[in-house]
């Protein structure tokens, strides 16, 4: 049995309003296009998962293991099939897409796509379904449904900073598992910063024996990092996933933790921002963070490294008085700070292309002039839509992550107090639900340069995994239908109703959320 998928933008259908206040699909992200049928599928010891294609065993292991972690049967997998098979098959089509079609009865269930990338998506869709499904010795009922989907966006991001506090490989794969489960698939990963640099590189080893000491809360923590085996078992773990990740090596500021290692290369800083920059007026300076990103590209696959660019002002002055950078402004004709601070940018972003990265930046590099198809800009200051607008014009992609209200360390509820606000707004659930709408700016979110949105999660306020889980659940579900799911389709009162039956997951999973329905049941998990 085989669904042919034309190409990635499916149609779809319009469904009634009835449908959707009676009969709406339980799945989150909610699924473009989908009708309920009146069969139902039973899972028990007999079922099998067919696969005609051996490149497709990775993921019926996936369907078989996440299947009999939710009511322990056991399926074998194989290439004929038999009553109630589950049968995955990859179709011909367009090899960029990732529109899937999920059609079941009572006999059998189909997953196809033309990419692995689709039918992983039809694979978590089904597992979502199975979760909330009747079990009971005799097998698992499922009710059936056909559904035609593919993501509004091809970025659907979450961001960890783990400089200013580091969790771990276990906290890591969590969080990868959930990304997974609401089909976000870019994990970008800030590993640099202020208070503690987490990645080992071999050529430079202070930068982890000395750099990673210390956190936001505490200074004089012990190191903490990621090895050389660690990046790679996170990476591979990610990639079954089909989530890429992303690394991020901030510069030319926020490089204190570099600077406490390779003091060397320090570009300075003033007041509390002392040694804050890397130093643009020496040579050397360049030497070094390109062999850093030649060691970092060896380790992610991605072909794309973030670099940063943010906030270099706050320790910039600094450089007035270095005599390398008087140099370099009157050798290069650079007029001030800022140009010196762009022509840093366009300096590293060229040691990244060469050695075949594409280069993210945040929004303060749009200011730079860098090639437009190996560029993508990262959109976060909400109170300047102005740089939105210049990074479009300018014809780079972008990734919208504004603060309000993609920034996950900022508080989600009115009586919380532990996080932070912006002049005494925050990001709530429905606000993460609703963006682009209802915001004081206008956003063409359909302009095709646009790639999608991401949520960050800065850790300044978070120091246990209590806290870091309160901050990101459930509004991780809200930010993965944001992402997929196309705006005329969402509705968030009905998000809520099928919202509750995570709910109960989290708690099942030992995960300590935010309950929008009942903020006192679970209080702001506060750091002490």
């Amino acid at each position: 049995m085989k669904n042919k998928i034309s190409d990635c933008f499916i149609l779809i259908f319009f469904i009634s309003l009835n449908a959707f206040a009676q009969n709406e699909c339980p799945v989150i992200p909610l699924p473009n296009n989908y009708e309920s049928t009146a069969d139902i599928f039973v899972l028990n010891k007999n079922t099998s998962i067919v696969i005609i294609d051996s490149s497709l065993h990775s993921l019926a292991v996936y369907l078989r293991q996440s299947i009999e972690s939710y009511n322990g049967l056991t399926f074998k997998i194989g290439d004929k099939g038999k009553s109630r098979s589950i049968f995955l098959e990859k179709i011909d089509g367009d090899s960029s897409c990732e529109a899937y079609s999920l059609n079941m009865n009572q006999k059998s269930i189909v997953i196809s796509s033309t990419t692995k990338e689709g039918l992983f998506d039809g694979i978590i869709s089904l597992l979502q379904l199975t979760k909330q499904s009747h079990a009971d010795k005799a097998g698992t009922a499922i009710n059936c449904w056909n559904i035609q989907d593919t993501a509004k966006y091809k970025w659907r991001g979450l961001m960890l900073d783990e400089s200013r506090q580091f969790f771990g490989k276990k906290t890591v794969k969590t969080i990868l598992d959930w990304m997974a489960f609401y089909k976000l698939n870019r994990f970008h990963w800030h590993l640099t910063d202020e208070p503690g640099w987490r990645l080992q590189i071999k050529q430079y080893p202070r930068l982890t024996t000395i750099g990673a000491t210390g956190n936001h809360s505490n200074p004089n923590a012990p190191a903490e990092y990621y090895t050389d085996a660690d990046i790679e078992e996170i990476v591979q773990y990610a990639a079954a996933r089909y989530i890429t990740v992303i690394p991020e090596i901030d510069m030319p500021g926020h490089a204190t933790a570099a600077n406490r290692a390779y003091p060397e290369f320090s570009g300075g800083g003033t007041g509390k921002y002392a040694n804050f920059t890397f130093n643009p007026g020496k040579e050397g300076t360049y030497t070094y963070l390109t062999n850093i990103l030649r060691e970092t590209s060896k380790l992610f696959p991605s072909r794309m490294i973030h670099l940063g660019g943010d906030e270099v002002s706050f320790g910039s002055q600094s450089w007035n008085d270095d005599p390398g950078v008087l140099e370099l402004m009157k050798k290069e004709n650079l007029p001030d700070l800022k140009a010196v601070e762009l022509y840093f940018i366009n300096r590293m972003a060229d040691s990244a292309l060469k050695i075949y990265n594409k280069v993210l930046l945040w929004d303060e590099a749009a200011d730079a002039s860098l090639p437009v198809d190996s560029t993508i800009i990262f959109w976060w200051r909400h109170d300047k839509p102005e740089q939105l607008n210049k990074a479009l014009q300018k014809g780079y992609h972008v990734v919208m992550c504004p603060r309000i209200p993609f920034y996950f360390d900022f508080v989600q509820d009115s009586s919380d107090h532990d996080g932070r606000k912006w002049q005494g707004d925050f990001s709530s659930l429905e606000k993460v639900y609703d963006f682009p709408n209802n915001q004081p700016y206008t956003i063409n979110a359909t302009n095709d340069l646009i790639l999608g949105v991401q949520a960050d999660l800065w850790t300044e306020t978070v120091r246990t995994t209590k806290r870091l889980e309160y901050l990101l659940f459930p509004r991780i579900a809200a930010l993965a239908e944001t992402a997929w799911t196309n705006t005329y389709n969402k509705n968030y009162d009905q998000f809520l109703v099928r919202l509750k039956k995570q709910l109960l997951w989290y708690k099942a999973a030992g995960i300590y959320y935010y309950d929008p329905f009942d903020p006192q049941k679970t209080p702001e998990a506060i750091d002490k």
